[in-house]
C-alpha cells in the first residue's frame, strides 16, 4: 500500500508544517532586528538612563543604498550599535513628568521645534527621471506656462496671518516632473527674496493669502544657496518654517480651542 511517509513516520504534511514554523520564527527574528535601526537605544525622559543594548536582536548589518545619477552610496546605521543620535533641541519640558510637552526656548520657527521640525536631508536638489533639478523657477522654463483659465499669482500682493502685506509674488517655482507649482517666490517689503510653499497659499483674483506666518516673519525665512534650484535640505527648512507658524506665529494659536 502506498503511503505519504518520507522517512519513518514523518510525512509531507509534517515537513511542510515544520518548514512554515521555522520560516515564521526566522521572519520574526529578522523583523525584530530591523525595527531597531531607528529609535534605539531607548532613553528615559527624566533621568536620561540609556537602555543597555546588545545580543542577537541588535546585530543587524548596516544597509547600503546606491544612489542614482552617480551620487554614490549611503549606509543606514544599525541603531543600537551606533549609539544615540546627537540631538539638541531648543526646547524644555513644561513639567517634570514623563510625557510632558516641550516648550520652545528660542525662535521655534528657526529652531525646528514641534510642527517646525525638519529632517537633515541631502544637500542636493530633488531630481527628475533625466537627472535634472526637479523644482526650478518658471522663468527659466520656456515650455511650461500658467493656465490662462485661472489667476496668475505673479505680481499679486501676499497677505500674511496678521492681515498685513508681506510682499509681492515675483515668480513661481514649478515641478518639472508633475507640472505643478510648488513654491511662490516672494519679494518681501524689505526687499528680500524668499520662497513660500504653494500648498499653504490661497490664490484669488484679489491676491494671495498665506495664513501660516506673520508679515514680519518673512524676512527670516531660510534662504537658498542658489537662485535657480532648491535642495532637499532647504525644502525641509522652508516648509518647516511655515508649518511651525500654524502653532507658533501667534500666541493665541498655542491655546486650547475649548
Amino acid at each position: 500500500m502506498k503511503t505519504a511517509y518520507v522517512v519513518g513516520s514523518i510525512d509531507v504534511a509534517e515537513i511542510a508544517l515544520w518548514a512554515f514554523f521555522l520560516f515564521f520564527v526566522a521572519l520574526v527574528f529578522w523583523l525584530r532586528r530591523e525595527d531597531r535601526r531607528e529609535g534605539y537605544p531607548l532613553e528615559d525622559e527624566i533621568n536620561g538612563f540609556i537602555e543597555s543594548v546588545g545580543g542577537p536582536l541588535s546585530t543587524a548589518l548596516p544597509k547600503t543604498f546606491r544612489l542614482p545619477f552617480d551620487r554614490g552610496t549611503v549606509s543606514m546605521p544599525v541603531g543600537p550599535t551606533e549609539g544615540r543620535e546627537p540631538v539638541d533641541i531648543a526646547a524644555k519640558r513644561f513639567e517634570n513628568f514623563p510625557g510632558a510637552p516641550y516648550v520652545p526656548t528660542g525662535n521655534p520657527l528657526v529652531d525646528g521645534v514641534g510642527p517646525a521640525s525638519y529632517a537633515n536631508r541631502a544637500k542636493w536638489p530633488d531630481q527628475d527621471a533625466h537627472g535634472r533639478a526637479r523644482i526650478v523657477p518658471l522663468s527659466t522654463e520656456d515650455h511650461i506656462s500658467v493656465w490662462k483659465g485661472g489667476p496668475d499669482p505673479r505680481g499679486m500682493k501676499v497677505t500674511a496671518a496678521d492681515g498685513k502685506v508681506a510682499g509681492t509674488v515675483t515668480d513661481l517655482w514649478i515641478d518639472r516632473a508633475e507640472h505643478q507649482v510648488r513654491y511662490l517666490s516672494v519679494e518681501t517689503t524689505s526687499g528680500k527674496h524668499v520662497l513660500a510653499p504653494m500648498a499653504m497659499a490661497t490664490v484669488s483674483a484679489s491676491g494671495v493669502n498665506i495664513d501660516a506666518i506673520n508679515a514680519a516673519d518673512y524676512d527670516a525665512v531660510p534662504q537658498l544657496e542658489s537662485a535657480t534650484e532648491i535642495t532637499r535640505y532647504e525644502e525641509e527648512r522652508v516648509i518647516g518654517y511655515f508649518g511651525g507658524g500654524y502653532l507658533y506665529a501667534n500666541a493665541g494659536r498655542q491655546e486650547p480651542l475649548l
